[in-house]
Formats: structure tokens, C-alpha cells, sequence
């Protein structure tokens, strides 16, 4: 069995911002050779798939300025240095629904590396049902935030997701999960 490890000879910070940094690494591959790696660290973020008692999703629609485009996700958001990532999914369906949730109702469905290849962001993926509009307050934005909150039933978001209306990968793996585990058929 081959050892598969990068063994990091030199790290560099070549850039760090406010949501990420960029190192770039020289490493020893296993055959002894050397190459480089350009690598995105990023504390993580938190996604929550959320159902009201219509069952309706909550999505966001947002302009991603890397993409170029006006997106429908789920609501989520980056974690703080070290915060619990149960926590951050209260706090950024509140911020972004209004909808208020203890930690005992989310589910984890799962934790998901965004591009494994040359970022170190996690994001964990949360579910949560049932919600009614007594649970629902004002939304409460960061300042340079922007975004419609929209409610979609069921029937018509998994027909927005099998037409590639939706592209976003934490909310295609959220979607297909509620498909799969919830044996949801339209």
C-alpha cells in the first residue's frame, strides 16, 4: 500500500482576508518528487434545509459576485474562529429567515468539504421542520449583506433542482438528502 501524505516542506501566507487566506505550500509527493500547492483556509460555514409546517423550503436568493449571478441557496453562513457550528446554524437562520430554533431541533445531515482539492472550508449541513410563523421574527442581515427570502413548496423545488435551476452544491445535497430520506416523490 502506498503512503498517499504531502509532506509540506515550506508554507507561505501569501494573502489573508477577512473570509479566507491563501498559502501556498512547497510539498514532497509520495514518490519523492516536489511540487506546489496553492490552498484556501477558511474557517467553515454552516447551511440549514428548512421546512415549514406547509411544507415549504426557506431558500435565499443572493448575488454571488464570483459567479456572476443572482443564486438560490439555503440559508448559511461562515463561522467564527472556533465557534460551534450548531451555534452558527441558529444564529444564521435567524439572521437570514427570521426563524427562531434551539439547537435540540436541528438535525446534522452532514458535513461536506466544498472544493477538497484546494480549500480546507467545511460546511456542515443542517435540517429543521415544522416551522410556523410564531417562530418567525425580523431578519437580521450583516451590513453588507443583500438577499429575498422566498418559500418554495416542495413539489416545485425539487422541480427547480431537476432542471439545474439550482446550482449551488450545499443546497443540491440538502434537497436530494429531504428527497432520499424522506422518499419524497413528484
Amino acid at each position: 500500500m502506498i503512503n498517499l501524505e504531502e509532506k509540506t516542506l515550506k508554507k507561505e501566507t501569501v494573502y489573508n482576508g477577512k473570509i479566507l487566506n491563501v498559502e501556498l505550500h512547497d510539498v514532497e509527493l509520495p514518490d519523492g518528487s516536489l511540487s506546489k500547492r496553492e490552498i484556501l483556509r477558511h474557517n467553515g460555514a454552516v447551511a440549514v434545509l428548512a421546512l415549514t409546517d406547509k411544507n415549504e423550503v426557506l431558500i435565499v436568493e443572493q448575488y454571488r459576485k464570483a459567479a456572476e449571478l443572482v443564486t438560490l441557496e439555503i440559508p448559511a453562513g461562515k463561522l467564527d474562529l472556533g465557534e460551534d457550528p450548531i451555534f452558527c446554524a441558529v444564529r444564521e437562520l435567524k439572521e437570514e429567515t427570521g426563524y427562531e430554533v434551539s439547537e435540540e431541533e436541528l438535525t446534522k445531515i452532514y458535513a461536506t468539504h466544498v472544493a477538497i482539492g484546494y480549500s480546507s472550508e467545511l460546511i456542515t449541513i443542517y435540517f429543521v421542520d415544522n416551522l410556523t410563523e410564531d417562530k418567525r421574527g425580523n431578519l437580521s442581515l450583516d451590513e453588507d449583506e443583500f438577499l429575498n427570502l422566498k418559500k418554495i413548496k416542495l413539489e416545485n423545488i425539487f422541480k427547480m433542482l431537476d432542471s439545474n435551476e439550482i446550482t449551488d452544491s450545499k443546497t443540491i445535497i440538502a434537497l436530494e438528502w429531504l428527497r432520499n430520506k424522506k422518499r419524497i416523490q413528484f
